[in-house]
């Protein structure tokens, strides 16, 4: 009986070195897949099976120490060496890592999305570039993402305000900001059909109250022309903000939909 138990305790300990051995290989040729590093990680390994493995084996079974001592530093320091060749992939990979949907999740609080709109904001009115930032908050505009150019990235001033320079190829369409990010740019939304709200009004505001009206999204414009802030919210236009009233008002309406939420 004891006998059996050793066995199986044996078998079961190789069964999950294999394992683990295999998972490691397979994702690691599965991670340099279609990259120059798959190229180099099949001459290394020939070179480690054959050729390191072979003089390893000649070293030791002749007792020539110095050869053996010399080829098992080798591969005991050859780690960096990988860690030299390997960098690019390497570097791609921490990224696709980061990009994980857990760990967007456990470092969303990061930034402060509200912040970077506003000084954004605040820096285009003063230079009058023209600018239409969506929030999303209750009702969903997967509709309006689907139809722009998809971003996904953190929010932040630079990037704001890259995509609305003049001569950006998005800079004429709309941002829209899904939890907490970047969802896509360039988007068309719907133009009111309110006379009274259009009067004296360009694209960019006609199309942020068409969005309002139409949800609870939160739309900051700003005018190219004349330089002010304006925020659409439920089909009415507030205009002339400054950076402290908008980031004020901004929080207000975010702290009201977290409210919602835990409600």
């Amino acid at each position: 009986m004891n006998l059996a138990l050793d066995l199986l305790q044996a078998y079961w300990r190789a069964a999950a070195q294999v394992a683990i051995l295999y998972g490691v290989v397979y994702g690691v040729l599965r991670f340099l897949k279609g990259t120059h590093g798959e190229g180099i990680l099949r001459g290394l390994a020939f070179l480690a099976l054959v050729g390191f493995t072979v003089l390893l084996v000649i070293a030791r079974w002749a007792g020539l120490d110095q050869i053996n001592f010399l080829l098992t530093a080798f591969l005991q320091t050859s780690v960096f060496a990988l860690i030299i060749i390997f960098q690019p992939e390497l570097r791609r990979g921490l990224v696709r890592i980061s990009q994980t949907p857990f760990l967007k999740f456990m470092f969303k609080g990061e930034t402060d999305p509200i912040g970077e709109v506003v000084d954004a904001a605040a820096r285009m009115a003063r230079n009058k570039v023209g600018a239409i930032v969506a929030i999303e908050r209750e009702d969903g505009l997967k509709d309006y993402i689907e139809r722009g150019t998809s971003i996904d990235a953190v929010v932040s001033q630079k990037l704001l305000e890259s995509i609305f320079f003049p001569g950006s190829p998005l800079h004429d369409g709309a941002i829209v900001i899904r939890e907490n990010r970047v969802a896509a740019a360039g988007c068309l939304f719907p133009l009111t059909e309110n006379v009274a709200a259009i009067r004296n009004l360009g694209t960019r505001h006609r199309a942020g109250i068409g969005l309002s009206e139409q949800g609870d999204a939160i739309v900051v414009i700003v005018s190219e022309e004349t330089g002010t802030i304006s925020l659409a919210l439920g089909g009415q236009l507030t205009r002339n903000l400054d950076k402290e009233s908008l980031d004020r008002r901004l929080r207000e309406l975010y702290a009201n939909a977290s409210d919602r939420e835990s409600a």
